[in-house]
């Protein structure tokens, strides 16, 4: 009977959109298998990426996994590996060429991991605070992640990255209604060149003070769910323009939930105070292998097979090596919306 080898990989928590499953195929032959994770941010001061490697038994001499996972040596190489990553630019639709530009990865190692399935606290990864160049105006740029293991094979991966100059958030502000109504609010921006999938989100911040209590921080937040470009409407006579509507309705349904039966005793004697803090648009967009690998991932969360698929951009590994951003704007709410909140006087909101 042919010998099944158990290979436990370790499961690194990519937070982009959802949470996805990160598993493989639990019986191979027995190899070196590393596993990296690494989501570029030219919008970061600090990017970090994750090198692991699976750990292994055999049904002849089988292993505990739950107890291997909580070994520091298990996961991590005995040493440090040879980790780069090599710019590459393209100026007005051409190829993407070397810049001569190599980030060299250095390590460190993080101390607030909980307890959970892995070894904690302490986490080895490898990081850069070189800016990364996403782009503009005909330049654009891809990166390539070389990784030399200690046998000296090396890994590869390459990635465009999100974020360049033209993505951003036009919209100013909204007007909200306090009655029902069929009038919609847009949230537009401008498309980013190299992002396959969006996350729109709205926050409304508030204060609010108990009598003799201290201030809390609160907010009411709407997320539109993750959406390809072509899920949002594009504005009429713009070539990388786009927007989604929502109903002028939603501040003041979601302050009515959030608030409940917490209000003002009357005018003289309030018992809760309330200030309006901003109001704030995010756009996260992440690039194509994210999308890849979020398309994987909900596919395996509805298949009944039992099989599991897997993506990966790793040459001669396992994970995944893309880039996601996010950007967010303070958006005005209108003179008449804000009068409105104002005149409810049984939510305590006040002027500052």
């Amino acid at each position: 009977m042919k010998t099944m080898r158990f290979i436990l990989v370790f499961n690194i928590f990519v937070a982009v959109f959802y949470s996805c499953s990160t598993d493989v195929d639990l019986y191979a032959e027995y190899k070196d298998v590393p596993v990296i994770y690494c989501m570029l941010n030219p919008r970061a001061d600090t990017n970090y990426l994750k090198i692991t490697r699976a750990f292994c038994g055999t049904n002849e001499d089988p292993i505990n996994a739950n107890e291997v996972a909580l070994i520091y040596d298990s996961s991590n190489y005995p040493c440090k590996l040879d980790a780069r990553i090599i710019e590459l630019e393209s100026r007005n639709s051409g190829s993407y060429e070397p810049t001569g530009r190599e980030i060299v990865l250095d390590t460190m190692t993080l101390h607030n991991k909980q307890e959970g399935t892995f070894y904690s606290p302490d986490q080895l990864v490898y990081y850069t605070t070189e800016p990364f160049n996403a782009g503009a105006e005909g330049t654009h740029y891809k990166y390539r992640l070389m990784v030399i293991k200690p046998d000296g094979d090396t890994l590869m991966a390459l990635t465009g990255l999100v974020g360049n100059e033209e993505f951003e958030i036009i919209t100013n502000g909204f007007s909200f209604e306090e009655q029902e109504t069929d009038a919609m609010n847009r949230i537009m921006f401008r498309a980013d060149g190299v992002a396959s999938l969006y996350e729109v989100s709205l926050q409304f911040n508030y204060r609010e003070q108990l009598t003799g209590q201290q201030m809390k921080y609160k907010n009411v937040n709407r997320t539109f769910g993750v959406r390809t470009i072509e899920e949002f409407q594009k504005v009429e006579g713009s070539e990388n323009a786009y927007f989604l509507g929502f109903s002028a309705n939603w501040l003041f349904n979601a302050l009515a939930n959030a608030i409940g039966s917490d209000t003002v005793v009357d005018a003289n004697h309030p018992n809760v105070v309330r200030y309006f803090d901003n109001l704030v648009v995010s756009i996260d967009a992440a690039g194509e292998d994210l999308y890849y690998y979020y398309l994987v991932s909900q596919a395996n969360q509805s298949n009944m097979t039992g099989f599991i698929s897997i993506y990966s951009n790793i040459t001669g590994g396992q994970g995944l090596f893309s880039s996601r951003t996010q950007i967010k704007k303070n958006c005005r709410l209108s003179s008449r919306t804000l009068r409105s909140l104002y005149g409810k006087s049984s939510w305590g909101f006040v002027e500052q």
